[in-house]
């Protein structure tokens, strides 16, 4: 950023670099994913490590601090991985088509993955048996989970409708992560049920 410097904030209100820098250095653009001399499918991956600026930041960091390490304690790192990243790639991709001449750069496509695979995990725990105390406590925890998921999902999507957001790319990750984490999760609760 300091090599090219700050852009006023009427340009880019979250203190960061011009949009020009931000496509040079990997920001996810339709015309060069797609275009027929550029094929750079690598865009598909590289926006999710960058960010508008200071803010966007500030912003994903900290909420991939709090909900990023409950949830790779949980699931473990490769799953998380595999999470994070399909989910980044799959915002990417929905935002190229839906949203094809904007310029986008974040990890909030792939947090909101994280978000939408939590939601699958306790949809494919819901018809666990309630008998013991253990269980029914089990059970109301993830009921309160469910509620936690919802209403931050709906949070940032209200938010992804404001200028300079990419609604898209929040709804690609939301999809992507439910879909993998029905995949992953309905698996693994299969296996346990089957060992039983």
């Amino acid at each position: 950023m300091i090599q090219c410097s700050v852009a006023p904030l009427r340009i880019n209100p979250m203190v960061g670099p011009y949009p020009d820098a931000l496509n040079y250095w990997g920001a996810k653009n339709a015309a060069l994913i797609l275009g027929e001399d550029t094929n750079e499918y690598w865009r598909l991956l590289s926006p999710i490590l960058l960010h508008a600026g200071i803010l966007h930041l500030v912003g994903n960091v900290s909420v991939q601090i709090e909900l990023g390490i409950f949830f790779e304690k949980e699931w473990g790192s490769w799953s998380w991985l595999v999470i994070y990243l399909l989910s980044g790639i799959g915002s990417l991709i929905l935002s190229t088509t839906l949203k094809p001449d904007t310029i986008s750069v974040g990890s909030s496509g792939a947090v909101m993955g994280l978000l939408g695979a939590k939601l699958s995990e306790i949809l494919c725990r819901c018809c666990e048996p309630r008998i013991t105390v253990q269980q029914k406590v089990g059970a109301a925890v993830r009921k309160e989970l469910f509620c936690g998921m919802v209403t931050s999902i709906t949070i940032v999507m209200a938010f992804s409708f404001i200028p300079f957001v990419d609604w898209a790319a929040h709804l690609g990750g939301l999809i992507t992560g439910m879909l993998i984490g029905l995949i992953l999760f309905a698996m693994t609760y299969m296996k346990s049920i089957v060992c039983r």
